[in-house]
Order: structure tokens, then sequence, then C-alpha cells
């Protein structure tokens, strides 16, 4: 539709959702947070789907909230109130999910970068926690880009609201690469093609592993660990992964390239 703000596309198990809202630096509209979450939706319910790709048109992935719908508003008609399900629904998606920028992110358009597993950027792009800067605080997207940075850059970065480039981004671990603006489809084509190999099952579960605070000790972790591990041998996906290695053929999950 030509007033949709966010395009959902299917391509070889692979979804890709688009922000296309570039007159207004793909803010987080009511419109788009509305249309993003439908699509975030989906894409998790699809079972062709095997990976999730977050992308934009325009110069800018998102410079966060929308200020002309934020202004006047009082606290409970802030559009901010929406965004913790939208980065609930990328922190805890079964299906892998990869950040394509392009261009900056500000503010909440950064906790969205930091709630997808794989992020990738081209070197130009830019990044700045300004919420600061407009008297406000970083409050909901600290859950999911905190876990993400060390302590360090975490404190100067959210107190300062400095802008920073792709390579530092990388340094402190909000991107896990970032490439030449030619190379930027070649780079999240490499770790789509590796994330679709997983199994399915075992990736939503890994992803679940992965946000689960860890044990003190490892010896108290792995009784529940052994049990999560053993089921996934003896499982169907986990049998057919065993016996794909073994004929030497892909696995029956893998896309058809």
């Amino acid at each position: 539709m030509a007033d949709e703000l966010v395009h959902y596309d299917v391509v070889g198990g692979t979804a890709t959702i688009t922000l296309d809202s570039p007159h207004n630096r793909n803010a987080l509209s009511a419109q788009l947070r509305r249309e993003l979450s439908e699509s975030l939706d989906k894409a998790q319910a699809d079972d062709a789907v095997r990976v999730i790709v977050l992308t934009h048109t325009g110069p800018v992935f998102c410079a966060g909230m929308d200020l002309k719908e934020a202004r006047g508003a009082g606290a409970g008609d802030q559009g901010v109130n929406e965004f913790p399900k939208i980065l609930e629904q990328l922190w805890t998606s079964p299906k892998p999910v990869v950040a394509k920028l392009a261009g900056p992110a500000r503010a909440g358009g950064i906790g969205m970068v930091a709630a997808t597993d794989i992020a990738v950027a081209v070197h130009e792009a830019t990044f700045a926690f300004s919420e600061v800067r407009i008297g406000v605080v970083p409050a909901v997207i600290s859950l999911t880009v905190l876990p993400r940075l060390n302590a360090r850059a975490a404190h100067e970065l959210f107190l300062t609201g400095d802008t920073f480039d792709a390579k530092r981004a990388v340094e402190i671990g909000l991107l896990n690469s970032a490439v030449a603006a030619d190379e930027l489809d070649g780079e999240v084509t490499r770790y789509v093609k590796a994330l679709a190999l997983g199994g399915p099952k075992a990736l939503a579960a890994t992803k679940d592993l992965l946000g689960k605070p860890r044990p003190a000790t490892p010896g108290e972790g792995f009784e529940a660990m052994n049990k999560l591990s053993a089921g996934f041998f003896a499982s169907e996906e986990g049998q057919e992964g065993i016996t794909a290695f073994a004929q030497k053929r892909k696995p029956n999950w893998v896309p058809e390239s």
C-alpha cells in the first residue's frame, strides 16, 4: 500500500521488514509503531520464515520517538508507552533478527538495534543517545542497550549524548560489523545464510538461553542445561541434524538457495 510506513516481504525464508517514513527520518510515530509490531507478529507466526531482517529506506535508520506527537501529550498518552512491546518482540523473537543500517540511528532507533541479534551498519552511520539533550531519559531503551554496551561507554554516551561512529559502535558492542556501503548487502546476506543453517527450534531455544540470567557457578546450572541438551539431541530436529551430518547433506530446515 502506498500509504503504509512499514513494508513486509518474504523471500527464501527471510522476512524483510522495511521502515519507510523518510519524511520524518523513520521516527517512531503511532502508525509506524503499529505497522512494525504487526509485521513482527506476522514474521514470528510464519513457519516459512527463518530469519528476520529489519532495515529502512531513506538516509536514516530511525530517529527515535516522533517528537511532534510527543509534544503536549501527558505521561499516559506518550507514544513511548507502546515502545516496550516492540523491543520485547525483537528481543524475544524465536526467529533471529538482523538489523541492517545504511544510515544513522538515534535514541529509540538504537534501542531497536540493540534488541536485534545481529546488527550491521555502514561505516558512515552515526549514533547518539540524544535523550538527555532534550530533557528526557533513555529509560526504556536501557533495557536492551545496557546488556550490549560496556559500562564505561554506557555512562559516557548516555550522560553526554555525544555522537559516535560505527567503528566505536562495534568496539563497545552495539554493532557486530561495520562495512563499506557497497558491502552492506553482502554482509547482511552472509549473516542471514549462516543463521538459516540452524534448526528453527534449536535457534529459538538458544535465544532463550542467551537471554536468561547465568547461574552463580557452572555446577548450579548443569542439571537444567543437561536436560535441555539431551532433549534436543533426542528430538526430531536433533535427530534430523545428526542424520544429515552423517549423510553429508543439508538438514531439511535449510531453505533452498
